[in-house]
């Protein structure tokens, strides 16, 4: 009896345990996109948040840019930028922050080179398929031509030594007028992050 008693109380504990672990939950909360992210040294979104803000002011403050936007708007286009580093960043997300920022500021169009194999199919469709009406098929070899190309890359250098950690980024925009190959405005923006592990007793 008192096994049986024993496997009793085994598996009601057990039981029990189970139940409050099902019952644990995770709670999720939203918390400040803009807010200083350092929890490692890997490139944040802090870092992200910084470099397009500092390009951005320095791309429109810069008064050859200030005189070529003064009166109108140039339309421009974003290039890849190349990932030098050592880490798996979204190069995608940086420019698309950059430029929309630009974008917001009033100063330039953009042409978004990346979903021109889309709008091929889609004019495609509105003048070949015979599926649309004339008068409202948009018209083939109409598309305005970029006067600027933005381009530029991301590299790091890490160093280590013992149980500290230090890694140095370097962002290198520049953007460049299509026709002659003149660059008018090119920028550079450092980030520089350090880690120390502590072990137990240090």
């Amino acid at each position: 009896m008192k096994n049986l008693n024993r496997v009793g109380i085994i598996a009601i504990s057990t039981l029990l345990t189970l139940g409050l672990s099902g019952c644990a939950s995770t709670k999720i909360g939203y918390g400040d996109a803009g807010a200083v992210e350092t929890t490692t040294t890997d490139f944040g979104s802090t870092d992200l948040q910084m470099i397009a803000g500092k390009m951005v002011d320095s791309l429109l403050t810069f008064p050859p840019i200030v005189d070529i936007t003064n009166k109108r708007r140039p339309v421009m286009f974003v290039d890849t930028i190349k990932n030098k580093t050592s880490e798996h960043i979204d190069t995608e997300s940086v420019t698309d922050t950059i430029s929309s920022k630009i974008l917001r500021s009033g100063k330039f169009r953009f042409v978004d080179m990346t979903k021109v194999e889309a709008i091929q199919k889609q004019m495609a469709y509105q003048n070949e398929s015979g599926m649309v009406k004339k008068s409202s098929a948009m018209n083939m070899g109409r598309q305005v031509g970029a006067e600027y190309m933005m381009y530029g890359n991301l590299s790091s250098i890490v160093k280590r030594a013992g149980n500290s950690k230090d890694v140095y980024y370097k962002f290198t925009l520049k953007v460049m007028h299509v026709e002659s190959g003149i660059v008018e405005w090119s920028d550079e923006k450092e980030i520089r992050k350090s880690a120390k592990k502590s072990f137990f007793g240090s």
